[in-house]
């Protein structure tokens, strides 16, 4: 990949943060914030995005689809087009909750094509990773609260319509106390996963390059923080609520679970 074109993806990742700050904060929030202009920073940087790729064809003389990192560049470029277009179309704004995001996570995985010196500094090395490791035991630990809170709405929902009076969950939150407090937890928790995602892929690009995309263990890893976004996006924005959000919230909980057991939980058991 051409020096220029790396250095137009980079900086287009840097504008489409700011979309993904504007997602993060809504889902604390609650409420739209800085929308116009995270989608004016989101524009340019689509600009510069398919800019890179127009100089890696050119340097390579057909279609940058050649690894996994090209091909992730260029389908992150077609999805802020996409949404560029829908918005444009029918100004669906809360479509950028799920696709903001997204789209910053392919560009910068895309722009980890080009491997960068390594660490100057064994100390910076390790408080990287240690931060990187707190995001994600917080996170978790906010996503097991989520799900808590929707295993026991689905409990109390129970209890209200077969009309129970006395049971050891008679002294449970009201059904409304309890979706704020999936709401709440379930922000905090995408917020944080969102920074260990990042801070996790980017120690990992420092660390070994370009090999490390190839661990299974990094996809089920990402795989989960796209369903941590999917979740978001159908409550927040697609106005999922009740059983149907608890259940995706246990699901998540689930996906966490895997992860965690394909990076430390499982593994020593399974390579005796």
């Amino acid at each position: 990949m051409a020096d220029m074109s790396v250095f137009w993806l980079r900086v287009a990742v840097a504008l489409y943060a700011c979309g993904l700050l504007h997602a993060v904060a809504t889902v604390l929030r609650r409420e739209p914030v800085f929308f116009n202009f995270a989608l004016s920073a989101f524009s340019v940087g689509t600009i510069l995005h398919g800019v890179s790729l127009v100089e890696t064809w050119a340097h390579l003389g057909h279609l940058p689809t050649d690894n996994f990192f090209q091909s992730i560049s260029l389908c992150g470029f077609q999805v802020a087009v996409f949404f560029l277009f829908i918005h444009w179309r029918y100004q669906f704004a809360p479509l950028g909750v799920f696709l903001f995001p997204l789209v910053f996570l392919a560009a910068l995985l895309g722009s980890m094509e080009v491997p960068v010196t390594s660490w100057a500094n064994q100390s910076v090395r390790g408080a990287w990773l240690l931060v990187h490791v707190l995001f994600v035991m917080v996170g978790y630990a906010a996503l097991l609260v989520t799900a808590l809170a929707s295993f026991f709405y689905l409990v109390q929902e129970r209890r209200l319509k077969s009309k129970q009076t006395s049971s050891m969950f008679s002294k449970l939150p009201p059904l409304g106390t309890l979706d704020d407090l999936i709401n709440r937890s379930m922000g905090l928790g995408f917020a944080l996963l969102t920074l260990a995602t990042i801070a996790g892929s980017t120690w990992a690009f420092i660390e070994s390059g370009t090999r490390w995309i190839a661990d299974a263990k990094i996809a089920i890893s990402l795989f989960t923080w796209a369903m941590c976004l999917l979740m978001v996006f159908l409550r927040t924005s697609a106005g999922w609520r009740g059983r149907k959000a608890a259940l995706m919230s246990l699901a998540v909980l689930g996906f966490s679970a895997l992860t965690w057991a394909a990076h430390a939980g499982l593994r020593p058991a399974l390579l005796r």
